[in-house]
């Protein structure tokens, strides 16, 4: 569906007709404006008649519509066509999402596509409509507002993951040891959070290097700085990206390296009190054997000191086990 459609003329946004193939009529006749047409999840049929009076690639076309791209930017006769990724954080589940954003952008014509939530689209609009200066720009200000917003919710997205990643820090090295079954589930989950946000930052980079640069049409010259400092932000998050994976990494071999510890300890404690019950079994065994002739059979003071050379045999060990850790 078409969410808005507006004629921005001399960075101001005018009143203009609803239908957008007289809206792109108005903005080619006047070298001062451009037309911005925005869709969520647009089906075929909508789709249709936007391509066919924008004259967009058929190849973005289906891009645009099937969805599941990765970041990217193609440069066609007509139009540009850059795909990013929003990433959205949901605090209640600690979980990362990701959307889809699609810009296609021509001489004197934007149109975004959306796909899935959290796009930053309408926020970009309000902004860019209060600074005149910005809009004057022409679309270019539209796909580096766009570029801008995206990136800029990386880097608090990655700290939002920073400070959770300081929370499973904590618990995995809490001397109670916590739940070790769950802490590793959260330990993977976690790394699959990462690794979606990783789909969503890494392949970024070339495209932001080539608006960044010289040759691209239809981004004025004048845009480049702009476009650089995006890809100084997203640079800058995909360093706080690669920081938490590797941090997981080390928290994962921290947590199995505890776990390992923990079993031999637990091992120790079972093999002294193995060995702590193993001397009386083994005298009462010999005792037991009901032989006729035995020694200490007939002795007054025979199952006493059977019974005190057990307790004394026991104590030795409990001090020796205790003494060097075992216990």
């Amino acid at each position: 569906m078409i969410v808005d459609c507006a004629i921005y003329r001399d960075g101001r946004r005018r009143q203009g007709p609803s239908d957008i193939v007289v809206a792109l009529e108005e903005a080619r006749d006047s070298v001062d404006a451009f037309v911005w047409i925005g869709l969520h999840e647009p089906t075929a049929e909508e789709f249709d008649r936007v391509s066919a009076e924008f004259g967009l690639h058929p190849l973005a076309v289906e891009d645009a519509l099937k969805a599941h791209q990765r970041p990217k930017l193609e440069v066609y006769d007509d139009s540009l066509f850059l795909v990013l990724k929003p990433v959205m954080y949901e605090p209640e589940g600690d979980t990362v999402s990701t959307g889809e954003l699609m810009v296609f952008m021509g001489d004197s014509f934007v149109v975004t596509v959306r796909h899935g939530e959290g796009s930053p689209l309408a926020e970009v609009r309000r902004r860019l409509e209060a600074e005149p200066d910005m809009l004057r720009q022409g679309p270019t200000s539209v796909l580096y507002s766009v570029s801008d917003a995206v990136v800029d919710h990386y880097v608090e997205v990655a700290r939002e993951l920073q400070l959770d990643l300081e929370e499973l820090e904590a618990e995995v090295f809490q001397p109670a040891g916590g739940d070790a079954k769950n802490t590793a589930s959260r330990i993977y989950q976690f790394k699959r959070q990462v690794l979606e946000f990783r789909r969503a930052t890494g392949p970024l980079g070339g495209p932001m290097e080539r608006l960044a640069g010289a040759g691209v049409p239809y981004v004025a010259e004048d845009a480049r700085p702009f476009f650089r400092d995006v890809s100084d932000h997203l640079t800058r998050a995909g360093e706080q990206v690669e920081a938490l994976d590797r941090l997981l990494s080390d928290i994962l071999s921290a947590h199995l390296a505890q776990m390992g510890v923990r079993q031999n300890d637990d091992m120790r404690k079972i093999s002294a009190w193995a060995a702590m019950a193993a001397v009386p079994t083994m005298v009462a065994g010999v005792y037991g054997m009901n032989f006729t002739h035995m020694p200490e059979l007939r002795w007054v003071w025979g199952y006493p000191a059977v019974v005190g050379l057990m307790a004394v045999a026991v104590v030795g060990l409990y001090r020796l086990f205790k003494r060097r850790g075992w216990l």
